[in-house]
């Protein structure tokens, strides 16, 4: 068999100003053109990645797969409508190009929104179902924080979603799509996919599904895949920062030719979220607490997840209300990681280790997430940003910060990144010469996906 695939991904948040253009697609592609074949083999092979376990998985069966297209832009805001329609041109000009397939692998997101488009993943979807017709199988992973639309569900044949939130998984999910994929050219399989909204909301820390309501939800998802004719139950809890019409949980039972069965099991799935709804409300706490436990009680690290300037959901990494706050009370042994700030990254490169500067350090991008903060300290390292993933999330692959810098003000240590990324893998700090065993207090803009390398140092 032959299989192509693709990925195109964004997770839009569409309360940031600033919108996300064709160049920031540019910046997370192989190359500039967005990738040949050859190129996104080489850059995903041997990464825990979707695509990664395409290519595995294509090997272990000896599938011929063609990459056409590998993209996924950071979390940030509306797509411009231009970028969208350019890399959408390339996607079904490389599809028409590379003849006949026995299935199609589309590596999307599932909350991409463009200028003029609610529901990007459906239209991208449905664009490739009108070139390929209705018998070549269209396999679609999602993100877990996918929304999920009936646009999307009524052009796949088979939609695979995370399970697991961190994102450890999506290499487990890109082979998995490519099993599946294979069932259904083999005639084994006759997918049937059911499709379901739940009426409900979700935020990231209660997404996390290491622990209740997740893990129960998640544990009747896979007793739910066990059982004969299932070929595939998917949870998604949605993107709640994209006021979209489609936003929230929804869930996606997929069977084996036998459509009552899946429409119950979706049914049945999503009953269960709905019944689960009042264990989703956050309890945070303040950050003044936060610093009173770690020098009042703490006898070990403690990581203080800043989750609503999350890089990783479309936050600008450049708030200062967590930092200011750590400076004022001179938190001894703390670091926050990592502000994107380019122009104070740069400042301090360029002033070298060793040098004391004065710096007004984040706060460039809105007026949400608080003013630029004035500091003085000295420069302790400067770094290209570059390192390799060591977390099970993306192993394998390497992280781009840029120009990026330690600056040591009293007992606050402030990582300056030119790049806006979020900083779930602890090596991040490893590779700046900070061992995060060794602090007390971590504050990291993440808020969730920092579990996977930070769970088993923090106390």
């Amino acid at each position: 068999y032959r299989f192509v695939s693709a990925q195109f991904g964004h997770e839009t948040n569409t309360f940031v100003a600033a919108p996300t253009r064709l160049d920031d697609f540019r910046l997370a592609a192989p190359d500039e053109q967005f990738g040949s074949p050859a190129s996104i083999v080489a850059a995903r092979r041997g990464t825990r990645t979707i695509h990664g376990g395409f290519i595995d998985a294509a090997a272990t069966h000896g599938v011929s797969l063609t990459p056409l297209l590998a993209t996924f832009a950071q979390p940030g805001g509306v797509v411009e409508a231009a970028a969208y329609r350019h890399i959408m041109a390339l996607l079904l000009d490389r599809l028409r190009g590379s003849g006949a397939c026995a299935a199609v692998l589309l590596d999307l997101h599932g909350a991409m929104v463009a200028d003029d488009l609610e529901d990007a993943e459906g239209d991208v979807i449905a664009a490739v179902r009108a070139l390929v017709g209705a018998d070549t199988p269209i396999i679609v992973t999602l993100d877990s924080h996918a929304n999920v639309t009936g646009a999307m569900a009524e052009a796949a044949d088979v939609i695979v979603g995370f399970d697991e939130y961190p994102h450890i998984d999506m290499y487990e999910r890109g082979v998995e799509a490519v099993d599946i994929a294979v069932a259904i050219a083999a005639g084994e399989v006759v997918p049937t996919l059911a499709f379901q909204q739940v009426p409900l909301l979700t935020m990231p820390p209660m997404q996390y599904t290491k622990r209740d309501p997740m893990l129960s939800l998640l544990r009747r998802a896979w007793d739910i895949e066990a059982e004969p004719g299932v070929v595939n139950a998917t949870l998604s809890v949605g993107f709640p920062y994209a006021d979209i019409r489609d936003a929230g949980v929804s869930v996606s039972v997929t069977t084996d030719g036998d459509a009552p069965l899946a429409a119950g099991k979706a049914r049945e799935l999503a009953q269960a979220f709905w019944d689960a709804r009042d264990e989703f409300d956050v309890n945070l706490t303040p950050v003044s607490d936060v610093i009173d436990h770690v020098q009042q009680h703490a006898t070990g690290l403690v990581v203080l997840a800043d989750g609503s300037d999350n890089p990783g959901g479309g936050g600008p990494a450049d708030g200062t209300v967590i930092l200011r706050e750590l400076v004022a009370r001179d938190v001894q042994g703390a670091t926050v990681a990592a502000i994107a700030d380019p122009q104070s990254a740069r400042a301090a490169a360029s002033a070298g280790v060793g040098a004391t500067v004065t710096l007004d350090v984040g706060g460039k991008t809105d007026d949400r997430h608080g003013a630029p903060l004035r500091v003085t300290g000295y420069v302790r390292l400067v770094s290209d940003g570059r390192f390799e993933m060591q977390g099970p999330m993306g192993r394998g692959s390497v992280e781009n910060y840029g120009v990026t810098v330690v600056l040591v003000v009293g007992g606050v240590e402030i990582v300056l990144t030119e790049r806006r990324r979020q900083p779930y893998d602890a090596e991040l700090l490893r590779s700046v010469g900070i061992e995060p065993s060794r602090r007390r207090l971590i504050a990291l803009k993440s808020a969730v996906h920092f579990r996977q390398t930070y769970h088993d140092i923090a106390h």
